[in-house]
This record gives structure tokens, sequence and C-alpha cells, in this order.
């Protein structure tokens, strides 16, 4: 069957379910659009679960990914549709990571990484790129080195300007500039990649640029290029490999140029951009989308891990005394920490949805606009990786042994959401970037004025994470002060700490504010009610982190801190008895459901044997 992202990005039927007023809170007002494709992408058979022997080994496992990739591609009208609309591929990674995070990790380096880049840096080449739209030949991204990961811009890879054959001589001096951990091995055919390599012209360094190169042929790599795999990662099965080259020759219109310099006819290089490091980022732009999809695959896998971790509570029964049976869900303990964790994956998706409006709204603006919406897109990437890690564990100790099992759909996201931590920029690496940044800024380094309010009143709730993000900068400021004519390194470790805690609560406000938002769209009703008692919870939970630092400031009195746990507890009630219709609203397609067995009432039937003796006694 052949899929096509048509003009309301569905077909057929299926988008009911993207029209609920909660569903639409998560994915946004025009869901059907944005995520009715990809929605029904992931039900349909090739992204199926096999079961039994079927599962296969790690390398078929890996070859199945690659399948998938080439099904999305044939589903697609052009391939360059996704590459060219970072919200089509954050809405790819939300709903097919947590199928298969292995095909969504090589999607997002094809369609993104390499496709986008490629795309974003047509003007002055005319590149027939038809063999990358129609995947004959697969995209990598070749960036990172050995000893060289967040600090990409130092990477050792030259290209050398050879003006005799007008191209560039591609070369790895080292071990410790080998390309670590791109997928150029030979699983999925021939493989292209973009190579970021450091460009010498005229004797002189002009800075990290990509190089358009031929890796392999489908049964070996190209002359001149090396190809070694690593040893197999947690998670998914992905081929990274360390790659090198030894004098490997592509002509000039390798080169991916635009502003941040080209190689002219002259054989000279010029650039409209001053600085190597500038030059870098720009070269690179489409990392930044990446980093949204990071959040993207994050938010998705879980939902999916909290689907299944709220559906198994209420069909796991436990003996409750005198002969009497409950699911695990009617306990508090089961379900205050799902409940918590609703609040917190609400809160994720909210987050990510006002990226996405702000990036959108950044892309014509000043420059200013643009680098306060890329400093959300870091703040947010790690926020909500971190955020979801933390939900996927907790949704699998909720299920127990089962949740261990591949086949229940959880122990691979347990996995793979590390991955989203690492990729596309180190959570840790962008965060203290965005803390200086913000710190620079003079994010009030002055404590705020007294607030008052009430703990039911969001907006106060918002505040007051807006408060707390105030004291840790301001904390982080006087900090600094004694070491100001220090050196930048004792500047950064006086600061950093108390910086990165302002960052989190940054992150904590903006999902509080998003959280607000979207309550007050809502008509009167239940569903503002339960999206109520989400945020409430939510903001709550964070406030208590930071309780004692506001009530010192004067933002809490005594009365509230200690009436705190009362709040807290009471909504956790409320939001644990509409658990299976909150995850209801996460819109999961019935047949990915299917594949995880936990999900269903009769899951020991997943495990019965239809030769034991139990069957043969209940036939005689």
């Amino acid at each position: 069957m052949t899929t096509t992202l048509d003009s309301d990005g569905a077909t057929g039927t299926g988008a009911e379910p993207l029209e609920r007023p909660l569903t639409s809170v998560l994915l946004g007002s025009d869901a059907r659009r944005e995520h009715g494709f990809w929605r029904r992408l992931a039900a349909t058979e090739p992204f199926r679960l096999p079961v039994g022997p079927e599962a296969g080994t790690p390398d078929e496992r890996l070859s199945r990914a690659y399948a998938r990739l080439r099904s999305l591609n044939d589903a697609l009208d052009s391939a360059a549709r996704p590459a060219s609309d970072f919200r089509a591929l954050a809405a790819l990674h939300e709903w097919l990571a947590p199928v298969d995070p292995a095909f969504a990790t090589i999607a997002g380096i094809h369609y993104n990484l390499f496709l986008g880049s490629l795309l974003d840096h047509e003007g002055d080449v005319s590149r027939d790129l038809s063999d990358f739209l129609e995947l004959r030949r697969t995209g990598t991204f070749l960036c990172t080195e050995v000893a060289h990961g967040n600090d990409a811009a130092a990477v050792e890879t030259t290209a050398t300007y050879d003006p005799v054959r007008d191209g560039f001589v591609l070369h790895t001096p080292r071990c410790g500039a080998q390309k670590f951990m791109p997928n150029t091995g030979l699983a999925g055919g021939p493989k292209s990649g973009l190579v970021a390599a450091r460009l010498i012209a005229g004797g002189a360094d002009h800075g990290v640029f990509l190089l358009l190169v031929p890796l392999t042929d489908g049964t070996r790599p190209v002359p001149g290029v090396r190809v070694r795999r690593l040893p197999a990662r947690m998670g998914s099965p992905v081929d990274h490999c360390l790659t090198s080259f030894d004098h490997v020759f592509v002509g000039r219109d390798a080169l991916l140029t635009g502003p941040q310099g080209r190689i002219g006819d002259d054989g000279v290089f010029r650039s409209a951009v001053e600085g190597r490091r500038r030059r870098f980022l720009a070269s690179i732009a489409r990392v930044v989308t990446g980093r949204i999809c990071m959040s993207a695959s994050a938010v998705g896998s879980a939902r999916a891990t909290l689907a299944v971790a709220v559906r198994y509570g209420g069909h796991r029964h436990v003996s409750a005394g005198r002969g009497a049976q409950l699911p695990v869900l009617a306990y508090r303990t089961h379900h205050g920490p799902l409940a918590e964790a609703m609040a917190t994956v609400f809160a994720m998706s909210l987050l990510h949805r006002r990226v996405l409006d702000r990036w959108e709204a950044a892309g014509a603006g000043p420059e200013a606009e643009r680098e306060a919406a890329e400093r959300l897109v870091d703040i947010a990437k790690g926020w909500i990786t971190w955020r979801a890690r933390a939900v996927i564990v907790e949704s699998r100790e909720r299920c127990g042994a089962q949740g261990l099992l591949e086949n229940n759909g959880m122990s691979v996201l347990v996995t793979g959401v590390e991955g989203a931590i690492t990729a596309e920029g180190d959570n840790l690496a962008v965060h203290a970037r965005a803390a200086a940044a913000l710190l620079a800024a003079g994010a009030s380094h002055e404590p705020a004025d007294p607030v008052t309010g009430d703990l039911t009143d969001l907006r106060f709730l918002a505040g007051l994470l807006g408060r707390a993000e105030e004291l840790w900068f301001a904390r982080a400021a006087a900090r600094m002060a004694p070491v100001a004519h220090g050196s930048p390194l004792e500047r950064w470790n006086a600061a950093s700490g108390p910086a990165l805690r302002g960052v989190d609560a940054h992150a904590c406000r903006e999902a509080a504010e998003a959280y607000a938002d979207a309550v007050e769209a809502l008509p009167a009703g239940p569903d503002r009610d339960r999206l109520d008692e989400l945020a409430r919870l939510f903001a709550l939970g964070r406030i208590a982190r930071v309780s004692g630092d506001l009530l010192a400031a004067g933002h809490l009195s005594g009365g509230q801190a200690e009436a705190l746990t009362d709040h807290t507890e009471q909504l956790i009630a409320a939001v644990a008895g509409h658990l299976p219709e909150l995850a209801d609203a996460f819109a999961l397609p019935d047949e990915v459901l299917a594949d995880w067995p936990i999900t269903g009432a009769r899951y020991a039937d997943a495990y019965d044997d239809p030769d034991a003796h139990w069957h043969q006694e209940a036939r005689r």
C-alpha cells in the first residue's frame, strides 16, 4: 500500500482520535494535518513488531530498520518534503521512535542532517539529488571524531583545496581524528555522507565545512575510505562505525557552500561570515532541528511507556486480603508515581509544542529572536530527554519483570532515550551553553519582590517557578562577582552550579506557562478540569523541590509550604481516577498497542503453551 502526504496530512480514516480536546492539547490545534500521516504509518504492517524467532539477531533488526526506512520513503510523495519541514521531522520521531528507535535514528540522519543540509545549501551548486530522494543511496553525517565530540568545531579531518585538480583532498591525520559513530556500515545499501572537515585553501585554515563524499558502494567502502564497526552500543542496533579518509579526492562541487564560504572559479576562498566558529555553526545548522527531533523522540517514547504502564496497572491484579483481588493501579503506591509521570508527560508535550511554535516564528525574525528560540530548543532538548528518562524508568518499574522483556515495548526505550540525551549535543553541554547565555544576558540578577497568591491558582504557581529561576541566576551572579577578574574557567566554575539549576527552573517555568495557556484556551468542562489538575500537580511538584528557597525569599508563606503535601496528594488522587482516559489522549494506534502483550487484559495468553498439560486436561 502506498501512502502520500496529502493536503491534510492523513489518508482515509483514523484521524478522529487526533481531534479530541486533550489530544489537541498534546499535539497542537492542527494535529490531523501535522500528525495524521505519521500516526497511520506507525500502524502499517512494515512497522509491526515481529515476535518469537522473527524478532531476529541484532544484524537482522538493523536490516529491518533500513527496510522500514525504504517503506517510509516509498510512502512519501517526495522525500524532500519532510527534509524541508521541521514539524514533519519532529512528528516522524514522535510517532515512530517508540516503535523502532534504530529506524528513527537512521531516518533522522538521512532526512534531516544529510538531505536537509543538502537542500539548505542548494544555492551555488546544482546537484542531482535523485539517488538520495529515491533512496538508491542512503545519506549519513560524519561530524564528531574520536577526540572531538561536543567540541566538534575542533575536528582535525582536513579538506585541502588542490587548485590543479580543482577539488579537495580529504584526509584523517591521526587516530583521534577518525569520524566517530556515523552509520557508515554496509547495512542499508550504498551510502554517501556529509563530512565535516577543516577547509584548507591558500595555506590558510578557514574553519570547518561540510563536503558530500561517497562512502560505500553497497559491498565495500570506496577506495581511500576505511570503515570499521564499533562495539555494540546499548539499545537498538545501529551500524555505528569508525570512518577515516586516506587522501580521498572529491571535486570542488562537493563543498556545501553559502554565506559562510565558498571557493571561487579563481581558486580563492571568500566568506561573508567572520570567524571560523560562526562558519562552522552555519554549516551544521541542521543540528538544531536534530535537537528538536530528539525532544520529539523522547516525548513519544515517554507517552508510549506510560500508556503501557497505565494499561498494565489496570489489568494486573493482586491479592487484597480475604480472597479479594484488586488491580495494582488501585494502590497509592502504584498510581501516585504514574499520576506524577502523567503530569510530567503533558508538561513535556506542551513545552515541545511551544518550542516548535517559537522556532517557526523566529525563522524570518531578527537574529536576537532566532538566538532566543535556539536557546529554548537547547533547554527543552535537555529537560525533555532527562524527564523522559525518569518517566520511562518509572513506567518500566511499575510493570515489574514484564517491563524488562523486549516484546512489551519498554526495555528498548529505556536504553533508547540515552541516545537522545547524548545525540545532537550532550544535554549537560547544551544546558551549560544556555546557562552562560542567560547569565550573560542579565536574566534578573536581583531577587524579585515577594509575590502572593493561592496554591490553587495556576498562574501564581507558574510565577513561583519564575521566582525560583530568578533566585538561581541571582545566586550564580553573586558567586561569580568575587572572581570577576579571574579566568573564564574560574568565573564559570563559581557560577555554573546555580546557573544550571536556573536553566532547569527556566524550563519548568516555560512548561507551566504553556500549561496555563492551554488550560485557559479550553472551554469549561471535564477536559479543562483534567488539564488544570495535571498542570497544578506538575507545578506543585517542581515548587516542592525549591520550597525552602521560596519560603526564605518570602514568595511562599509558612502555611503554604506546609500545605504543599496536602494539595499534591489531593491532585494525585484526582488524576489517578482518570489515568486510563488521559493515556487514551495520547492517541496511540490500536495496532501499536496490540504489539505489546501487557497492554491487553489477556496478557498472560502471550505466554501460553498449547502443548501444556492444562490444555490436555481441559480436552478430556
